[in-house]
């Protein structure tokens, strides 16, 4: 029986489809290749992935980076020789005969519960799949042969650690070399690798993995974004507040939280025979403060934001730098109000979004409304209010958008936001979520215009979602070279020999007064070396001084991009460095 996967022709195919079905074609090209080098080896599952390909396999050595560049050389024989790929459905029967001696194989046909399997084949090689390939081997594009590395059979550590051949993919061979040089890119600007190398940031894996440890110029650049932060906020209308870092056991039962997710909160600490856990979330407690007294509907919208510190339990293998980690502080906000409020509310919680993102220079912003799923609480109406809301809010801004049709969460319909950074990569930070469980569990109300009690709605925001997320992806962003205002050092003082430290000392106490955050370079060595030590650190400007500086109450100043500004008098140079950081900061609400 032919596969319906190939019923239309390869070339009919939009160019998403023709993308994954070359990865999937050059993932069988790969395995027959590796079958080639060694006749005994065990082939597991091979899919496409977002950049190309991957196979795992079971091997009777390690392999090198030199056996890549020998399979690479065989998949270009097999593409070359624009073989058939053809695909049908067999028996289970006949396809346990056929892969008889591969055991990776014969469990997935066992676990499969149909009565016929896909078995696709090109040449003498043969494979179970479910289909969806190119019609030759010629078709599958321009392809690298990439890394290698280990994982366990299913995912399981308990299985056989198999070894993974990933490859990379594209339709053209300058589609390839421009992800390629992009990925290199990316790599450079990797924050782990800068947050060491600017000494910003580090973990401490035997002492606490997934918990971040901010040394003094990480910790500068986040009090400036923290500082934006809460300007933004206060003359925003939020009011700030803070709350514990632990609670008692009622409250996460009361919240759901123990029932839906106790699998990641870490317990605190037993008081007094009760139990007490870290938060994971800020949204109770922002929920006792309104809470805490009867509330009219003339002190609504009430809107309470936090930088709440939350911890929760991430496997260890998922950990990664900044991006997945165990303690985080989440920018957070609730927004309590009336009907009446919401569709204001969330006009201004998008258009906050967008200022706050902006002063950062994400200027590419789309979004992702996601509604009703299957399971949900609340009434049809609040639904269909909150979603008409969420819809109209995102259409106002004029945002691109998709909608994730059954997406939302079974407590309320959201929008989240997505930025693009300067290497074309896409991040969700940015939340705006509805809720209609919290309010029913804590019984939250306020006093209507009629003396009636009524139930709020309730909003959460994020809008950089966590603080050591949003730095880590900062990092990247900028590559470590961050605006004049967000530079943790901001000018390097550079005396040319001993006898200008003097001077030296004077432009510096100028420039701290004015609030400049500098260095001065005393070490015993070349100006060249201080200059490229300066660069290497990602410092804004290098300010050179000498005899003909120190003579005009000047310094020479140049750019860690390399450019020359000349001789700039200290006064002047005062004025530059003041005027360049408000321009930085003029998108703060």
């Amino acid at each position: 029986m032919a596969d319906s996967n190939t019923s239309l022709h390869f070339g009919e195919l939009n160019s998403d489809e023709q993308l994954f079905r070359m990865r999937h074609s050059a993932a069988h090209i790969l395995a027959e290749a590796v079958l080639e080098m060694f006749p005994d080896a065990k082939y597991a599952i091979g899919p496409p992935v977002d950049d190309g390909f991957y196979y795992d396999f079971e091997l009777p050595r390690s392999l090198t980076p030199e056996d890549l560049d020998a399979l690479q050389t065989r998949m270009t024989q097999s593409v070359s020789a624009n073989l058939s790929i053809s695909g049908e459905q067999i028996s289970k029967e006949s396809a346990r005969e056929i892969f008889i001696n591969q055991p990776y194989k014969l469990e997935l046909i066992d676990d499969i519960e149909d009565d016929t399997v896909g078995h696709f084949r090109h040449g003498e090689f043969q494979d179970l799949c479910r289909g969806g390939h190119t019609e030759t081997t010629g078709q599958v594009g321009a392809f690298k042969l990439d890394r290698i590395a280990g994982a366990y059979w299913r995912g399981n550590e308990n299985n056989t650690m198999l070894q993974r051949i990933y490859g990379l993919l594209f339709t053209t061979q300058d589609e390839l070399d421009e992800y390629q040089e992009l990925r290199e890119q990316a790599r450079q600007n990797d924050h782990r690798r800068l947050g060491r190398e600017l000494d910003l940031f580090s973990t401490q894996e035997d002492y606490g993995p997934g918990l971040i440890y901010w040394h003094p110029k990480g910790a500068r650049l986040r009090i400036e974004i923290e500082d934006a932060w809460k300007k933004a906020h206060t003359e925003g209308g939020y009011d700030l507040v803070f709350t514990p870092h632990i609670g008692r056991s009622t409250l996460w039962e009361t919240s759901g939280h123990l029932d839906f997710f106790a699998e990641g909160m870490f317990s605190a600490m037993d008081v007094d025979g009760d139990d007490y856990y870290l938060k994971p979330m800020n949204c109770p407690f922002h929920i006792q403060i309104y809470k805490n007294t009867l509330r009219s509907y003339r002190e609504l919208p009430m809107r309470l934001a936090e930088l709440g510190t939350v911890y929760r339990y991430e496997r260890s293998g998922v950990l990664h730098g900044m991006l997945r980690v165990r303690g985080f502080t989440q920018d957070d906000a609730h927004i309590i109000c009336t009907p009446e409020q919401l569709d204001d509310e969330v006009d201004g919680v998008v258009n906050f979004v967008l200022e706050l993102l902006g002063l950062f220079n994400f200027q590419n912003v789309s979004a992702t409304l996601s509604t009703r799923p299957e399971k949900a609480v609340g009434d049809s109406a609040q639904w269909d209010r909150a979603e008409a809301a969420l819809k109209d809010a995102i259409e106002r801004a004029g945002l691109t958008y998709e909608v994730e049709a059954g997406g939302g969460a079974f407590y309320g319909p959201k929008i989240d936001f997505h930025l693009t950074d300067t290497l074309g990569r896409k991040w969700q930070c940015s939340t705006v979520q509805f809720d209609f469980n919290l309010p029913e569990r804590f019984d939250m109300s306020y006093v209507g215009e009629d003396g009636e009690s009524h139930r709020p709605f309730m909003v959460h925001r994020a809008l950089f979602g966590s603080i050591e997320r949003f730095i880590g992806i900062l990092i990247e962003h900028y590559g470590g070279a961050f605006p004049l205002w967000l530079a943790p050092v901001q000018a390097s003082i550079i005396p040319i020999a001993d006898r200008h430290l003097e001077h030296a000392e004077a432009v510096a106490n100028k420039l701290k007064q004015a609030g400049i955050r500098l260095t001065i370079d005393t070490a015993k060595e070349r100006m060249g070396n201080k200059i490229r030590r300066a660069q290497l650190q990602k410092v804004p400007y290098m300010l050179i001084i000498g005899d003909r500086e120190a003579e005009a109450d000047a310094a020479s100043v140049r750019t860690r991009s390399g450019e020359d500004l000349g001789e700039i008098v200290t006064d002047n140079l005062v004025e530059k460095l003041i005027t360049e950081i408000r321009s930085g900061q003029q998108n703060i609400v």
